[in-house]
């Protein structure tokens, strides 16, 4: 819990509340498009929340009313098929997560999404966005534009993805994200490359040694 001396951010929400000398507060630091005014105002107006490793953010049929940002953590996107977890994305620090046909289209999610470790999360509502975009338009254009390249990264990570083989896949995630293999236990990552865990140790271990 914050001391007296720290301010913190009320928030209706059941997770805990954050100091303001956070993550985020570590995040606004390296934006040089914003003004030492501007970090302050966005500092004390959007919402961070700490969740718990093993805590869910978006369960499957639920309608997802939040949208999250990964200021520290680790979060997985699964679905259950068959009642066996497959997991489809992994997000960490500096990625947008949110089940945007759900969010946008207010119909059901068709997937989960829960924190691997302890995570601190910018969290965002329609209500909110729209609140802060009104009063800072300046954070709707550098929003948008995050989006637009966060997308455009995405169309192209899925693109070689599903052109990989899981052995392709495996090499890839240890060029692009090698700290992942440390982050999540094994079987989800061997779930997320489309492989058994033991066929993952085994390439794990020729890749050893190779090298």
């Amino acid at each position: 819990m914050p001391t007296k001396a720290e301010p913190f951010i009320f928030t209706p929400y059941n997770s805990i509340c954050v100091p303001m000398e956070n993550e985020f507060t570590k995040y606004l630091a390296d934006l040089p498009m914003f003004s030492e005014e501007e970090k302050q105002f966005l500092a004390e107006n959007i919402t961070v929340l700490s969740f718990k490793k093993g805590e869910i953010l978006i369960h499957e049929g639920e309608v997802a009313t939040k949208c999250y940002f990964v200021l520290k953590g680790c979060i997985r996107q699964y679905k259950l098929i068959g009642g066996e977890e497959k997991t489809t994305a992994f997000f960490l620090e500096q990625q947008a997560v949110v089940s945007y046909t759900s969010y946008v289209q207010k119909i059901p999610s068709n997937h989960y999404c829960v924190c691997v470790e302890d995570c601190e999360l910018i969290i965002g509502t329609p209500d909110t966005e729209q609140e802060m975009y009104s009063k800072f338009p300046k954070l709707e254009a550098f929003t948008r534009a995050f989006m637009s390249e966060d997308f455009g990264k995405t169309q192209e990570a899925y693109s070689t993805f599903i052109t990989s083989s899981p052995e392709e896949r495996y090499r890839n995630l240890l060029k692009t994200q090698p700290e992942l293999l440390q982050r999540a236990p094994q079987h989800q990552i061997a779930s997320y490359l489309g492989m058994t865990p033991e066929s993952l140790s085994r390439i794990r271990k020729r890749i050893i040694t190779e090298s």
